[in-house]
Protein backbone atom coordinates (compact mmCIF):
# COMPACT_ATOMS: atom_id res chain seq x y z
CA UNK A 1 0.00 0.00 0.00
CA UNK A 2 1.14 3.58 -0.99
CA UNK A 3 1.05 6.27 1.33
CA UNK A 4 0.00 9.61 1.08
CA UNK A 5 1.35 12.39 0.70
CA UNK A 6 2.59 13.79 4.33
CA UNK A 7 5.63 16.54 4.26
CA UNK A 8 7.97 18.59 1.87
CA UNK A 9 9.90 15.65 0.82
CA UNK A 10 6.82 13.70 -0.90
CA UNK A 11 5.99 17.18 -2.18
CA UNK A 12 9.72 17.36 -3.41
CA UNK A 13 8.95 13.55 -5.08
CA UNK A 14 6.18 14.53 -6.61
CA UNK A 15 6.96 17.70 -8.47
CA UNK A 16 10.32 16.16 -9.39
CA UNK A 17 9.14 13.05 -10.35
CA UNK A 18 6.05 14.86 -12.82
CA UNK A 19 8.86 17.53 -14.52
CA UNK A 20 10.89 14.42 -14.97
CA UNK A 21 8.45 12.89 -17.17
CA UNK A 22 6.45 16.16 -18.70
CA UNK A 23 9.98 17.32 -19.55
CA UNK A 24 10.14 14.25 -21.55
CA UNK A 25 7.44 14.30 -23.11
CA UNK A 26 7.29 15.05 -26.76
CA UNK A 27 4.36 17.48 -26.68
CA UNK A 28 4.66 19.62 -23.41
CA UNK A 29 8.79 19.26 -23.03
CA UNK A 30 9.54 21.57 -26.17
CA UNK A 31 6.51 24.52 -24.23
CA UNK A 32 8.90 23.51 -20.84
CA UNK A 33 12.25 23.87 -22.09
CA UNK A 34 11.24 27.27 -24.25
CA UNK A 35 9.74 28.64 -20.97
CA UNK A 36 12.13 28.02 -18.60
CA UNK A 37 15.43 27.16 -20.22
CA UNK A 38 18.21 27.03 -18.07
CA UNK A 39 15.98 27.86 -15.42
CA UNK A 40 14.88 25.00 -13.56
CA UNK A 41 16.34 25.01 -10.60
CA UNK A 42 14.31 28.21 -9.61
CA UNK A 43 10.98 26.69 -11.48
CA UNK A 44 10.98 23.85 -9.24
CA UNK A 45 11.42 25.60 -6.11
CA UNK A 46 8.50 27.90 -7.29
CA UNK A 47 6.62 24.49 -7.56
CA UNK A 48 7.78 22.82 -4.35
CA UNK A 49 6.49 26.18 -2.99
CA UNK A 50 3.35 25.79 -4.81
CA UNK A 51 2.39 22.59 -3.88
CA UNK A 52 3.40 22.72 -0.17
CA UNK A 53 0.40 25.83 0.15
CA UNK A 54 -1.79 23.80 -1.28
CA UNK A 55 -1.21 20.32 0.06
CA UNK A 56 0.49 20.86 3.93
CA UNK A 57 -1.57 24.46 4.03
CA UNK A 58 1.88 25.76 4.57
CA UNK A 59 2.01 29.22 3.09
CA UNK A 60 5.47 29.31 1.71
CA UNK A 61 4.15 30.79 -2.14
CA UNK A 62 2.92 33.92 -3.28
CA UNK A 63 2.30 34.45 -7.34
CA UNK A 64 0.09 34.75 -9.99
CA UNK A 65 0.75 31.34 -11.82
CA UNK A 66 -1.48 32.22 -14.46
CA UNK A 67 0.44 34.87 -15.58
CA UNK A 68 3.21 33.27 -16.03
CA UNK A 69 1.61 30.76 -18.69
CA UNK A 70 -1.29 33.76 -20.21
CA UNK A 71 1.77 34.38 -22.93
CA UNK A 72 2.74 30.59 -23.23
CA UNK A 73 1.03 28.52 -26.74
CA UNK A 74 -0.77 26.16 -24.45
CA UNK A 75 -4.13 24.60 -26.43
CA UNK A 76 -6.50 22.15 -24.61
CA UNK A 77 -4.13 19.45 -25.80
CA UNK A 78 -1.52 20.77 -23.99
CA UNK A 79 -3.80 20.31 -20.83
CA UNK A 80 -5.10 17.50 -21.04
CA UNK A 81 -1.60 16.21 -21.66
CA UNK A 82 -0.71 17.85 -18.04
CA UNK A 83 -2.91 16.37 -16.38
CA UNK A 84 -2.79 13.01 -17.62
CA UNK A 85 0.85 12.70 -16.82
CA UNK A 86 0.42 14.84 -13.03
CA UNK A 87 -2.56 11.65 -12.16
CA UNK A 88 -0.51 8.93 -13.11
CA UNK A 89 2.85 10.28 -11.06
CA UNK A 90 0.34 10.77 -8.40
CA UNK A 91 -1.28 7.70 -8.54
CA UNK A 92 2.34 5.89 -8.89
CA UNK A 93 3.48 7.19 -6.08
CA UNK A 94 0.67 8.25 -3.66
CA UNK A 95 -3.01 7.67 -2.56
CA UNK A 96 -4.96 9.09 0.09
CA UNK A 97 -6.54 12.01 0.45
CA UNK A 98 -4.21 14.66 -0.17
CA UNK A 99 -3.49 12.85 -3.58
CA UNK A 100 -6.92 13.05 -4.33
CA UNK A 101 -6.89 16.77 -3.65
CA UNK A 102 -3.21 16.93 -5.53
CA UNK A 103 -5.51 15.73 -8.60
CA UNK A 104 -8.62 17.61 -7.72
CA UNK A 105 -6.39 21.06 -7.87
CA UNK A 106 -5.09 19.93 -10.40
CA UNK A 107 -7.76 19.35 -12.53
CA UNK A 108 -9.25 22.57 -11.54
CA UNK A 109 -6.21 24.75 -12.02
CA UNK A 110 -5.79 23.18 -15.48
CA UNK A 111 -9.64 23.68 -16.48
CA UNK A 112 -9.15 27.36 -14.89
CA UNK A 113 -6.16 28.21 -17.20
CA UNK A 114 -7.98 26.83 -20.08
CA UNK A 115 -11.37 28.74 -19.85
CA UNK A 116 -9.06 32.02 -18.93
CA UNK A 117 -6.74 31.72 -21.89
CA UNK A 118 -9.98 31.07 -24.52
CA UNK A 119 -11.29 34.41 -23.06
CA UNK A 120 -8.41 36.74 -23.13
CA UNK A 121 -7.93 35.41 -26.98
CA UNK A 122 -11.20 35.90 -27.69
CA UNK A 123 -11.81 38.95 -26.60
CA UNK A 124 -8.49 40.72 -27.58
CA UNK A 125 -8.06 41.67 -23.86
CA UNK A 126 -4.92 41.27 -22.53
CA UNK A 127 -4.79 39.64 -18.72
CA UNK A 128 -3.71 41.28 -16.01
CA UNK A 129 -0.40 39.98 -14.77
Amino acid sequence: MKKDIQNMADVRLLVDSFYDRARKDALLGPVFEAAIGDRWDRHLDIMYRFWQTILLEEHTYTGNPFSKHAPLPLEKPHFERWLSLFNQTTDELFEGPLADEAKNRAFKMGHIFQVKLDYFRQSGKQPLV
